[in-house]
């Protein structure tokens, strides 16, 4: 079953579930609230929003970082959960310790919303995102309150203090991620020898998480070595592994907001987890595929959302 079918069977136009999302603002329209925004629409869910920061950003480089107070986060999170609620909520870049608190107040307030935390930390040009003070934070905060927490490998290394081999991401030492690793006293594990030992390799750093407070890790393996691009998911003692081929594209900003937005509406729709993170994975795959020569900007360009409707009007 492709895509556009599963997407048709998930779609059910009497009933549009609501997903928030907590997230940064992208000036360039490719991650963070726009692409969050995008995903929601594309998988028929009505999408809100809550600006936690505003950057001035493109496909190259992040020029500036302009966080709101925590009680303007707050403020925008209660003025829409009062009145419209949500079925899921999508947690992206929220910079500060001060906004990570205010944040997990509101959410205690409605434990019953699924919430998906993307531990956003580094955005895809090599800028923070976070500051380095705010890591304990949103491990101590957040994890215990989020139905699935969902880091790239670098920012799993980051939270769990264990170094995993076989990285091929860019720019984590030029921005101080290894540094901060050590600083935090983190120990190695082995790296994967084929895609069929990732989720060996990852287990030890998605259980330090759930030790931490973490109820289910899915684990982003696109920066590790391979032909394969390997995400696995660690829930309920079991492990969900999730494979593709890799695609060779600039085309990449945004790709892990796109991904825990469209768990988020999956779950919204009232998936189960595995499934949720198996239509979610498709979804993405999808969009990278349909993005992959897109020319928008000249770094790292977008994925495309909305994939699926271009298909439906070209075979209208």
């Amino acid at each position: 079953m492709n895509t556009n079918t599963l997407l048709k069977s998930l779609i059910n136009y009497s009933r549009e579930p609501k997903v928030l999302s907590i997230a940064g603002s992208d000036s360039g329209g490719g991650a963070g609230i726009q692409a969050d925004l995008k995903t929601f629409s594309a998988l028929g869910c009505y999408g809100m929003s809550v600006i936690t920061a505003v950057t001035a950003q493109n496909t190259t480089d992040v020029r500036g970082v302009y966080p709101m107070t925590a009680s303007q986060v707050g403020d925008q999170i209660r003025a829409v959960l009062e009145d419209i609620g949500a079925d899921a909520i999508k947690l992206g870049m929220l910079f500060s310790p001060e906004i990570i608190r205010e944040t997990a107040r509101c959410l205690r307030e409605w434990p019953e919303i699924p919430v998906v935390l993307d531990p956003v930390m580094i955005a895809k040009s090599g800028d923070r995102l976070l500051q380095d003070d705010a890591v304990d934070a949103l491990s101590e905060e957040l994890f215990p309150l989020a139905s699935v927490v969902t880091p790239n490998i670098p920012e799993a290394e980051v939270l769990s203090g264990i170094r995993l081999a076989g990285l091929q991401g860019k720019g984590w030492d030029d921005v101080g991620a290894l540094d901060a690793l050590d600083a935090r006293g983190a120990m190695d594990a082995r790296g994967a020898k084929d895609a069929g030992d990732h989720a060996e390799a990852m287990a030890p750093m998605a259980r330090k998480m759930m030790n931490m407070g973490a109820r289910s890790v899915v684990m982003k393996g696109g920066h590790l070595e391979g032909d394969e691009a390997v995400d696995v998911l660690f829930h309920e003692g079991k492990t969900w592994t999730f494979r593709h081929p890799r695609v060779n594209t600039p085309n990449t900003h945004g790709t892990g907001c796109t991904y825990s937005s469209a768990i988020a509406s999956t779950l919204a729709h009232g998936l189960n987890l595995p499934e949720a993170v198996q239509l979610a994975n498709e979804y993405l795959y999808e969009a990278i595929c349909a993005g992959a020569n897109r020319t928008i900007g000249n770094g790292h360009g977008p994925v495309d959302h909305f994939f699926a409707l271009k298909e439906a009007m070209r075979d209208r």
